[in-house]
């Protein structure tokens, strides 16, 4: 088998929080370390309301911008009346990533037990644009790069990931969506 080489992703990470700044947001610096540390770009930063229709505008800003290769959200996938990341991204997938939200609770119970139901992580594509949303504690942004998405962003994981198959994820709008 011939070998591979790393292949750099654009990302962008947007903090959902009404209390946050650049500045004092640990879970969305923890995740641009990690995106860094792996070799890859950080393409976008930016803190957003708890507010479904700037959360969207965002989000979808990002995900037409062809040097945003994947979005990751932290904050607001909790059960509180100002959470609503879910609400605002899960109508926008044209595919749903069920899988991931399963891995997340698989490993999140090793780590904090029962707890892991309150949160909704979920993720999927919007466009060409892998979109995941993260709860806002940088535990669970540090969970799900280490264990999830950062041998996922690597060209060199096998027996698959999501770099070999970036290259064909708008064949759906290329053809139209087949029923």
């Amino acid at each position: 088998m011939p070998e591979r080489f790393f292949i750099p992703v654009r990302f962008a990470v947007l903090t959902i929080s009404d209390s946050r700044t650049l500045e004092d947001d640990v879970s969305g610096r923890t995740l641009a370390e990690r995106i860094l540390g792996e070799g890859h770009e950080l393409a976008r930063r930016a803190i957003a309301p708890d507010n479904i229709e700037h959360i969207r505008h965002t989000v979808l800003a990002w995900c037409a911008d062809s040097d945003v290769d994947a979005v990751i959200t932290t904050g607001g996938t909790g059960f509180t009346g100002r959470d609503m990341t879910p609400e605002a991204l899960e109508p926008l997938f044209s595919k749903r990533m069920d899988g991931f939200s399963q891995v997340f609770h698989r490993i999140s119970q090793d780590k904090i037990g029962t707890s892991t139901i309150q949160s909704r992580a979920t993720a999927g594509l919007i466009g060409q644009t892998f979109v995941f949303a993260l709860p806002g504690s940088p535990g669970a942004c540090r969970d799900a790069w280490d264990l999830i998405l950062k041998d996922q962003f690597d060209y060199r994981h096998r027996p698959c990931n999501f770099v070999e198959i970036m290259p064909r994820l708008g064949e759906h709008l290329r053809r139209g969506a087949r029923a």
